[in-house]
């Protein structure tokens, strides 16, 4: 092993032990994280920790990047198999599962925004992850004529969907691609009305309840 690979794999480790650090700062700290309070529990001197991360920012997209690619990739495994409405209630339920062993990740992709922190375009790819799964499965069944496509979309609006179908479901009617986006706008709503503590005192079937909604987001799709 060469000294530019060792090198290569030691950064690569103490990168990964800095997010390690961080992402415990995030269940007590939320977003606001400290560069200094992270080196601190390293043993490290801040100064140090700027080597790898040259701001707060760069370290939380970092995270942020990490949370989006971990959630996309567990949806994209979640709906490999079985018919489209299967598919898309096992990406939902798959995105519930991931945001309750993962919380505090959730809420720093799905919660509020982090004050003066503005998310560069290398964040972008990672976040749409799940939203391309949901429109490849409705991609398939629109080709499969597994899905109403419903009352069609008129006006300004129309255009806009049409150039979100081109990138998510080519060939999808647009009205269709607008259900979809409202289902998934239910399923991030409905998880974080969980995590926040909106069910409190009043649902404690949670994955029953979560079922029947997404159920419905499904029938509102317009998969048969």
């Amino acid at each position: 092993m060469t000294a530019a690979s060792i090198r290569a794999r030691v950064r690569a480790e103490m990168t990964d032990e800095i997010k390690t650090v961080a992402r415990r700062h995030l269940a007590t700290d939320g977003a606001n994280l400290s560069l200094r309070a992270v080196a601190r529990d390293l043993g490290m001197a801040s100064s140090a920790v700027y080597r790898y991360f040259a701001s707060r920012d760069d370290l939380l997209t970092a995270l942020i990047i990490d949370a989006y690619n971990a959630l996309g990739a567990a949806a994209e495994e979640s709906a490999r198999t079985g018919g489209h409405a299967e598919r898309f209630l096992a990406l939902c339920h798959t995105v519930r599962d991931w945001a309750l062993a993962n919380p505090h990740e959730w809420a720093l992709i799905y919660g509020s925004p982090v004050p003066g922190y503005q998310a560069p375009r290398d964040t972008v790819e990672p976040a749409i992850r799940v939203i391309l799964q949901v429109g490849a499965i409705v991609h398939d069944a629109t080709l499969a004529g597994d899905v109403e496509a419903g009352e069609p979309i008129t006006g300004p609006l129309l255009a806009e969907l049409e150039v979100v179908a081109e990138h998510t479901s080519p060939g999808a009617p647009p009205q269709l691609v607008a259900r979809s986006m409202g289902a998934w706008i239910h399923l991030c709503g409905a998880i974080s009305a969980e995590l926040f503590g909106q069910l409190n005192n009043t649902i404690d079937q949670r994955r029953e309840f979560f079922e029947l909604q997404m159920r419905g987001e499904a029938a509102a799709i317009g998969f048969r």
